[in-house]
């Protein structure tokens, strides 16, 4: 944030920095958005991505009468933060990802970029509030209450069976099949070692066998 006129900067002018930079993240969501919605497997989580983009195009719209009540033009400057979040989420499709799996990973690309969306608006409608700018103040409120909604869909997508299913494909059959086979080797094992362990009975023809033994030795003391 540069300071263009020599004097120390104050809160309303990190305000208005924070503002120019949401407001570009707005418009690079505009175009990133529909990326994802045509990447998105389940239909769901398509019309959640082309949803919350008819928000976002309002969110800009928004942001616009939020300057306008301040008396500025409307202008953006550059978010790095958003436009990271925006190349990972490229990265993600360029992967061989497929079906749920694909989709789980859309989710937390869109989420990484609610959550950012999310911080930033808080902390708008923190200042705004504490500098008494009252339509501000109301104007962040309806985008931040969209964002956190947005943010909500997504989780409840996830945690109704995209990550449940994605997750079912994470290791394949064989994998799978290991701790079964492991289970029933452990119980072989231990039956084995049951047996091994059990007191052997004494035989009635051992205990006859010693018997005619000892009768053996008797008659013979006799007969001398």
């Amino acid at each position: 944030m540069a300071n263009t006129n020599g004097n120390t900067q104050t809160l309303h002018d990190a305000f208005l920095d924070e503002l120019r930079d949401a407001y570009d993240a707005e418009k690079q969501l505009i175009k990133a958005l529909p990326k994802l919605a045509k990447a998105a497997e389940s239909d769901n989580l398509r019309t959640a991505f082309e949803t919350h983009l008819e928000e976002t195009e309002g969110h800009a719209q928004r942001l616009e009468r939020v300057f306008m009540s301040l008396g500025e033009k409307a202008r953006g400057k550059h978010c790095d933060g958003i436009a990271g979040i925006i190349e990972e989420g490229k990265a993600i499709m360029d992967e061989d990802f497929e079906g749920e799996t694909l989709d789980a990973c859309l989710i937390a690309a869109g989420q990484r970029a609610e959550h950012y969306e999310m911080a930033a608006y808080g902390t708008l409608v923190a200042w705004a509030r504490a500098m008494g700018h009252d339509e501000a103040v109301g104007l962040l409120e309806q985008i931040l209450e969209e964002e956190k909604a947005a943010d909500e869909k997504l989780t409840s997508l996830a945690e109704g069976g995209i990550n449940s299913s994605a997750a079912s494909m994470a290791h394949g059959e064989e994998e799978a099949e290991a701790p079964a086979r492991s289970a029933r080797a452990s119980a072989g094992k231990s039956a084995g070692r049951s047996r091994a362990s059990a007191p052997r009975s004494s035989g009635s023809s051992g205990s006859r066998s010693n018997g005619s033994r000892s009768n053996g030795r008797s008659s013979s003391k006799r007969r001398r």
